[in-house]
């Protein structure tokens, strides 16, 4: 699987307050867009909407350091999913068979590997952004 360069470096804090206020502004600037649910268009979904209602719920089922470390990927998954034409590693939910989970792999400009996972529902062929992290080492 070919790894995306954004050119966005990760947020350097150790402060969850400082990481939340910094992605708040950027996605207040998506929020801007719409007058309905905020979105961005993906290169590789040929321009579909892609949707945030599982980003927040999800990353408060966190702990505060790990919510930190995630946050600092936003702003370059944000770039991945509106540039990147690569084939992501998609399969089925084992739990749900009626949802499938793209992982996108990239890469930083300050060389940080991390992983953008979107879910898309079968039935209506919606796309949710759910999950931004960093990636472990081999």
């Amino acid at each position: 699987m070919a790894l995306y360069k954004a050119n966005k470096k990760t947020f350097k804090t150790r402060r969850y307050s400082e990481a939340r206020n910094h992605v708040l502004t950027i996605f207040n600037q998506i929020k801007k867009r719409t007058k309905r649910k905020p979105y961005i268009r993906s290169s590789y979904f040929k321009k579909q909407k892609i949707f945030f209602d599982y980003f927040w719920p999800h990353l408060f089922q966190k702990n505060p350091r790990e919510r930190t470390k995630r946050l600092k990927y936003f702003e370059a998954s944000i770039e991945l999913i509106k540039n990147s034409k690569d084939h992501p590693f998609s399969k089925q939910n084992p739990n749900n068979q009626s949802e499938i989970f793209h992982r996108f792999e990239g890469l930083t400009k300050n060389k940080e590997k991390f992983c953008v996972q979107i879910k898309e529902d079968k039935r209506s062929g919606k796309k949710y952004f759910i999950s931004c992290f960093p990636l472990k080492e081999k």
